[in-house]
This record gives C-alpha cells, structure tokens and sequence, in this order.
C-alpha cells in the first residue's frame, strides 16, 4: 500500500480520528462496542463531538444514531446523507464502520465553506453488527421506516431487553417512528466502508465502486445414515453420513466456485456419535451462499441442495434441508455510484467496480432512498478481527473521493 503523499494531511487526520474513538470498548485489551453499551455511549458523545468541531450541527435520535446536519439552502431542499456505524463486534478491529463515519464527517468539513443546492447529514448508526440484539440493522431501518416493533423486546445474553437497554442509553423507545424519513425529501445516501475482502488489494487500488450487496441464503442441513463398528462394518456395506457430508462440502465448493461472482460456504459440521471407533450416524451442516444477483444465487441453491441428495441416495444416507433465510440481493443506485467514479477519477483514484458480500446500513437505506457505497482497501481483506488495517493514504483517497463526488452530486442536482 502507498503511502500517504508528502504535505496530505487528509489521511491523517482520518486515521488519528478513527484511532481516538477506538478508545471506546467495553472489554479493555481489545475493541467490543456492542449496541447500547457504555462504550457505545462514549464513542456516541465523541462522535458529536466531531461533527461539531466540522461545524455541523448534531442531534441525537431515539434509537442512538448520531446525526450531524448541515441545512441545505432552502427549507425544502432535499438531503444528502452520508454514515456508517460504529458499534463492533466481539474483539474486532477499529475500522470497520468508524472510517466510513469519519470520512464524511471530514467531507463535511472540507466542504463546509461551499454552496451545496441539499442539505448534507452525517450518520453514525448504532446497530448494524447485530450481535448483542436479535436485530437487523435496527438503526438504519427505522430511518427507512421499517423497525418491527419486537425488536424492543429481543433480550441479549445477559437477559436485557432492547427496550430497557435503550432507555439507559438515554433513548426513546416510544420515539423510534418519527425517525423515519421521507423518501421524496431525501437525495440519497452514500456510504464508505473497508472492503472486508482482497480484491482491491490485489488489483492494487485504494478505493472501488459496490454494484450490489450480496443476497444470502442460508439453511440448515441434516444427513442421517447408519451407525456402526468401525472395525467390522466392510467399507461398502456402510452408510456414513459423514462420509456422505465430506463429498457435500466438496460440491458445495465446487459450485460456488464456478457460479458468477459467487460465493459458497459450509461453516458448521456437527458429528453425532463423534467416537474413534464408531462409523458416523448423523451429521448437521450449515450453508451460506450469496450473490449479487438472485436468480444466480437460486440456480446456485438448487445445483447444491439437489446434488446433495443426489449424493445421499447413492450412499444409502438421507439428506433433509431447513432453509431459514432468503435475503435479496441490494443493488446500488447507479447515478450515486457513477458520482462516486467520478470524484474517484477528479481525486485521482483509479477504480473497478465489485460487489459486497457483506451486508452494510446500505441494505436498509436503498428502501427508504437511492443508496451507494464505496469500498476502501484493507490489509489482507481481514475484517472483524483485531489485525483489520488500511494505511492512511487510501483514507485519504477515500475521503477525497466523497468530497468529490458530494460536489459531482451537487452540480447535478444545480443543473
């Protein structure tokens, strides 16, 4: 990776900004910032803390996102929003979602003396990791008007229920409808995030343009064969469920490798007896497949869950199949990504375009309001893990790249 130019102080400031918020964690040692914790709460109060020293004017919303305005030049102009998160996982690395938060905070900054024809806002969501509530996007949703209600009631492993949580933070469980918004006086939203992935590292390029964020499909799956003697059972007589699973998994790798842009992946293998000696009577395994594009990941589904039983029947084994998600795949607006290429380009940055297999707030905006994202490189591809690293001249790409293409934005909306 470059490093950052001589005299760019841009990268810099990003990268001791995101550095000073990493102090935030509830587990000292390592970052965990779960949604509603302490932690949250001080890294919420030095996020507004930010936004002001941009000179934005900030308020808190029901549900703890941070929000950093600036008006636009009419009452009735329309809003450009730019965030990100800034919970974490357990032990997690400090990039992931904080960059995207700091890079518009600082876009905001460097802007904050030209006319814009919209008003522009920062958000700093509070819930998109999703591992303390059972949630989705809680933050995000409720801006695009779809928060379901029960999440109030969904308890964390310590029993503390989302509504009694958010009450401690400080915020309004009977206030969380009127934080949508309307899709007619709403722009669009514009998000930076790592990549989480090796692509652009391997293309050597600081930044790319999302197309799409990943439908997934998971299910739960379950082989039943026989146990027996691992001593006396002759190998063609067996019916080994694991043995069946085994040339599951390797077609479950093999058509995910072949299918366009995606991915396939058996995460989980239980073994049931799990004994030296015996012959393996039931497996349970798990299947995540996505892509960008629904009708490549159903074909995808159907080669894999017909070819396992394909392989169950020729073994002598059963294969039974719980499927329990089908998530869409979210494409991104393509005026909003098309800006993006161009103050990619205005800021010198070469770009590709590529798809996010990671889900992000983006999936919940693009229901309320066009929606984009742009991708920064990372070390490795490594995510949600402590050695997470980007260098500070691709954050200041980054955050040239989003002044840019809020200016390309800017000229459209004046045209």
């Amino acid at each position: 990776m470059a490093a950052a130019a001589p005299g760019d102080e841009i990268g810099a400031r990003a990268m001791a900004m995101i550095a000073d918020l990493a102090r935030h964690t509830d587990e000292p040692g390592r970052l965990t910032r779960l949604y509603l914790s302490p932690a949250h709460r001080a890294c919420a109060d030095a996020t507004a803390a930010l936004m002001r020293d941009a000179g934005l004017a900030v308020s808190e919303d029901a549900l703890g996102t941070i929000v950093g305005r600036r008006e636009g030049p009419t009452p009735d102009a329309p809003t450009l929003m730019i965030g990100s998160h800034i919970d974490s996982v357990v032990n997690a690395g400090i990039y992931d979602g904080p960059l995207g938060v700091v890079c518009g905070i600082l876009a905001a900054d460097l802007l904050r003396n030209e006319s814009l024809p919209f008003a522009l806002e920062i958000l700093a969501f509070g819930d998109e990791e999703n591992v303390r509530f059972p949630t989705s996007l809680a933050s995000s949703s409720a801006l695009a008007g779809h928060f379901k209600p029960e999440w109030l009631e969904g308890r964390d492993a310590g029993g503390t229920s989302l509504r009694e949580a958010l009450l401690a933070f400080g915020g309004d469980p009977e206030g969380i409808a009127a934080i949508a918004r309307d899709p007619a006086r709403t722009l669009g939203y514009l998000e930076v995030h790592i990549e989480q992935g090796p692509v652009l590292e391997a293309r050597d390029l600081a930044v790319g343009v999302v197309t799409a964020i990943n439908g997934a499909t998971r299910a739960r799956c379950t082989v039943e064969g026989m146990a027996g003697h691992a001593g006396t059972v002759p190998m063609g007589m067996r019916q080994d469920a694991l043995a069946a699973t085994a040339e599951m998994i390797a077609l479950v790798e093999r058509a995910g490798t072949a299918a366009r842009d995606a991915v396939a992946t058996v995460g989980v293998c239980e073994v049931e007896p799990g004994a030296l000696n015996v012959i393996p009577a039931r497996t349970r395994f798990t299947l995540d497949i996505r892509a960008p594009d629904d009708a490549v990941r159903a074909a995808l589904v159907e080669e894999i869950v017909s070819g396992c039983r394909a392989i169950a029947e020729r073994r002598g084994v059963t294969f039974a199949e719980e499927r329990f998600m089908d998530q869409a795949a979210t494409a991104m607006d393509e005026r909003l990504a098309a800006a993006l290429e161009t103050g990619a380009a205005r800021a010198g940055e070469a770009t590709i375009r590529l798809p996010s297999g990671a889900g992000h707030d983006a999936v919940a905006t693009a229901r309320l309001c066009p929606s984009a994202m742009l991708f920064v490189r990372c070390a490795g591809g490594i995510s949600h893990n402590p050695a997470e690293s980007i260098d500070a001249a691709d954050a200041g790409a980054a955050v040239r790249t989003l002044v840019e293409a809020v200016r390309v934005l800017g000229q459209g909306a004046g045209g």
